[in-house]
Order: C-alpha cells, then sequence, then structure tokens
C-alpha cells in the first residue's frame, strides 16, 4: 500500500461535502459534492449499507434526521433510499459509485465506513466488500477510515492499495456510554493502527493533545482532524494535525 497522498495533508476537506441546507446542498448530497469540487476542497463522506448490500452515502444509521422518513437505513434497498428526498434539497441518497462518477478523481476523497452494530466489533463485511468493489479502477485520490478498526482491517485484505486510517477520540464515558470500557481503551490507544497497515488518523479536534497522536506522529502518521468549525479553531488545530476537515466557513487552501 502507498502513503496518503500529498493532497489529504495540503487541501482542506469539505465534512460531508459543502452541505449548506439554505442553499439547496444537504449533508452527503451530489450537490454538496459537487460545490466542494467547484471550490477546490477535497471531500469526506460517509458509508452506510443498504438492504441489498449497497453502499449508501448517508451519516446515520436511521432515516429521521435527514430525510421525511424514519427507521434503520440497513431496513431499505438502494433503489428505495435513492428515491427518498434528502431535507433541504432536490434529490435522493446517493450511492458510492454515483459519487466516484460525480467526483472522477479531480479533488481527494475521504470515505468513511459506518461501525453497522454499535460496539466497533467484527461485522458481516458487506459494507466493506460493496466499497472495494466500488473503488476498483478508480485513479483518483482517494482513502478510507472507519471509527471500527476490524473493519479498517477487512479493507486492508479487499483493497490493500488503498490508504486506510482510524478515526479516533478520547473515547469518554459520557461520549460512548455504549461500549464496554475495556473497548474504549482499546480503541482510545489506536491500538490496531500498526496492524492495519493504517497510514494516518483522523482525530477529533477538541483532543489532539493526546499523548497518543504525538507518538503517531513521531511514527510517520499523518494526523486528520474532525470538524473544524471557523478559523479560530483551525488555526489551533493546526498546531498538531496536518489537515482538517470542516463545515460552517470556508477555509484556505494552501498553495
Amino acid at each position: 500500500m502507498s502513503g496518503l497522498p500529498e493532497g489529504f495533508r495540503r487541501v482542506p476537506l469539505a465534512h460531508r461535502g459543502l452541505h449548506d441546507v439554505a442553499d439547496g446542498r444537504p449533508e452527503n448530497s451530489r450537490a454538496g459534492v459537487a460545490a466542494a469540487i467547484a471550490a477546490g476542497y477535497g471531500i469526506e463522506i460517509d458509508l452506510q449499507l443498504s438492504r441489498d448490500g449497497q453502499a449508501m452515502v448517508f451519516h446515520d444509521y436511521d432515516l429521521g434526521r435527514l430525510t421525511g422518513e424514519s427507521g434503520p437505513v440497513r431496513q431499505r434497498d438502494a433503489a428505495d433510499l435513492a428515491a427518498i428526498p434528502l431535507k433541504g434539497g432536490a434529490e435522493g441518497i446517493p450511492d458510492l459509485p454515483e459519487i466516484l462518477g460525480l467526483g472522477a478523481g479531480r479533488v481527494p476523497l475521504l470515505i468513511e465506513l459506518k461501525d453497522q452494530h454499535g460496539q466497533m466489533g467484527e461485522t458481516c463485511g458487506t459494507l466493506e466488500a460493496a466499497t472495494a468493489h466500488a473503488l476498483s479502477g478508480y485513479d483518483g485520490p482517494v482513502a478510507v477510515m472507519s471509527f471500527n478498526p476490524h473493519m479498517v482491517l477487512r479493507m486492508a485484505a479487499l483493497a490493500p492499495d488503498i490508504p486506510r486510517g482510524i478515526v479516533t477520540c478520547g473515547y469518554t464515558r459520557k461520549d460512548w456510554p455504549l461500549l464496554r470500557a475495556e473497548t474504549r481503551e482499546h480503541l482510545r490507544a489506536v491500538a490496531d493502527y500498526g496492524t492495519s497497515g493504517s497510514v494516518f488518523v483522523s482525530h477529533d479536534v477538541h483532543d489532539l493533545d493526546a499523548l497518543r497522536l504525538s507518538e503517531l506522529r513521531g511514527e510517520g502518521a499523518a494526523i486528520l482532524c474532525w470538524t473544524v468549525r471557523g478559523a479560530e479553531v483551525e488555526a489551533r488545530a493546526r498546531v498538531m494535525a496536518d489537515n482538517i476537515t470542516f463545515e460552517g466557513y470556508l477555509p484556505d487552501i494552501p498553495a
């Protein structure tokens, strides 16, 4: 596997696309992706699994917050999801091949696979397989990541040439009450970084002083962070982070 392409360290990444529902651009929408490309930003998107095994570009497990429907994404087929309008826009839920075609390799694309069972354990592998299949033959700058290290390990087996990383944070009991204490400790230590062949982490911007980040950076890891919502936060973040995932403002793009 090659290292993380240079653009992922340099070009700010629009969180869930350059979304703004006031301008008809919902999260993880074609419109948001197109706007990010037009502005010269990289793009971060999320993947959930449809009932028929397709990688859908959608953040939440449930449809309720982002659409007029309710219920788990996993209980709908891809064709049904494509027909459900996103709130604040005029389009349905896209799948990964659509977004890859829209991006056409013009900007860095960071893809987060969402944990499918809520416990950061082993998954059935269907979302990973759908992601690897969609990415086969894609020659643009792309990287994959997940909070769930098991999914990153599976991507290493399915798509070994695609750079991969682990999404990380402080894993406090308050923020992650459903995870067992030993699981939080394991994840906080980013214990699977080496075994997964990761080359970066994407860490919570509010926890960038964590000692483990300094250790990883010393080992050559690229440090990305989420989610930056203003220039002042960005300035502080860049003391540790190589790059940012942002929303709600327009950061400068370094030359």
